[in-house]
């Protein structure tokens, strides 16, 4: 899992990303060398990943497809913009 320029930006914000694995679906932090969860099913591990992902003052969930394509992201708790939108 690479931390992106974005990322880095936002330093304070715990990004979690959901990535599959040859056995099964893996929910880390960005940067980590662990996984923080693992599970059979996709469906699973994002469970698990925006539970963690919510624990956070400031936290991501970016959850990726079969092919590493990022599907979706989700942001928790306050925006750190200083503007709507």
């Amino acid at each position: 899992m690479n931390i992106t320029k974005k990322e880095q930006k936002m330093n304070n914000r715990k990004t979690y990303h959901v990535t599959k694995t040859d056995n099964g679906w893996k929910g880390g932090l960005a940067g980590a060398s662990r996984a923080s969860t693992t599970g059979d099913t996709k469906a699973e591990v994002v469970q698990k990943t925006i539970e963690l992902a919510k624990k956070a003052p400031l936290g991501q969930v970016v959850i990726h497809k079969e092919n590493g394509v990022i599907q979706t992201e989700y942001t928790y708790g306050k925006d750190p913009r200083k503007f709507p939108g």
